[in-house]
C-alpha cells in the first residue's frame, strides 16, 4: 500500500475549518478531516495525535493569523487594538469559540499574543499581582464576549423573547432587554472593553499614592 501523501499543519488546519464552518464544530473528527482531505482516518494520525492535538492546531492558527505589533501610543489604545483583532478572526470562523477558550493556554499563537498584551500592561506601568490580574482582567472580557457574541448575541432569539416578557412580572427584563436589541456587537464590545480599561487605570492610580 503506497504511503499517504505528506500533509502540513497548514493543510489540515485549512480541512478541519473547512469542516467546522460547513457543518459545525461538532462534525469535527479525525474522521471527517482525513475525509475532507481525501486520505485515510489512520493515515491522519502520522500526524496529530487525537482530535484535541487537531483542535490545538486549529486555535494555533487563529492567533497567529493575528498581529500583535500595535501603533505607538497610550497602552490602553494599544489593548484595543490588539483584542478587535482578535476578536475578527475568531469571526471568520464563529464555531471555533469554544476551542478559542479551551486551548488558549496550549496554543503558541495564544502564548505569543499574551506576550504582545503584556507588553503593553509593562509599558503601562504595571508589574506583579497589578499585572497579572490586568492581563486575567482582559482575556476574561474578550473569552466571555465571544462566547456572548457567537452563542448568546444581542440581536438573537433569546433577546426578543426576554424583550416581549410580561413587563409587570419581569419590568427591569423586559425593557433591558429590548433596548439591547439596538446595540451593535462592535458597540457591545467596545464600550465593555472600555469600562474595564477604565477600572484598571483608576485602580493604577489609587495603588500609586502614597499610604495615608
Amino acid at each position: 500500500m503506497p504511503r499517504p501523501r505528506s500533509l502540513t499543519d497548514d493543510q489540515l488546519v485549512v480541512a478541519a475549518l473547512a469542516v467546522v464552518d460547513r457543518e459545525g464544530l461538532s462534525a469535527l473528527t479525525m474522521r471527517t478531516v482525513a475525509r475532507e482531505l481525501g486520505v485515510a482516518t489512520m493515515g491522519l494520525y502520522r500526524y496529530v495525535a487525537d482530535r484535541q492535538a487537531l483542535e490545538v492546531l486549529v486555535v494555533d492558527h487563529v492567533f497567529r493569523s493575528v498581529d500583535t505589533l500595535t501603533p505607538d501610543g497610550e497602552w490602553q489604545d494599544g489593548v484595543r487594538v490588539l483584542l478587535d483583532r482578535v476578536r475578527v478572526a475568531v469571526a471568520r470562523h464563529p464555531a471555533i469559540a469554544p476551542l478559542v477558550l479551551r486551548h488558549r493556554q496550549a496554543a503558541p499563537g495564544s502564548l505569543r499574543l499574551i506576550e504582545a498584551m503584556l507588553s503593553l500592561l509593562t509599558g503601562g506601568g504595571l508589574s506583579g499581582a497589578d499585572r497579572v490580574v490586568a492581563q486575567r482582567t482582559l482575556m476574561a472580557h474578550l473569552l466571555g464576549f465571544l462566547q456572548n457574541e457567537h452563542y448568546a448575541a444581542l440581536s438573537g432569539a433569546g433577546t426578543i423573547v426576554m424583550s416581549e416578557l410580561s413587563p409587570d412580572e419581569y419590568p427591569l427584563l423586559a425593557r433591558t432587554a429590548a433596548d439591547a436589541r439596538s446595540v451593535s456587537p462592535d458597540e457591545e464590545f467596545r464600550r465593555g472593553l472600555d469600562i474595564v480599561l477604565r477600572g484598571l487605570a483608576a485602580d493604577q492610580r489609587i495603588r500609586a499614592l502614597p499610604d495615608r
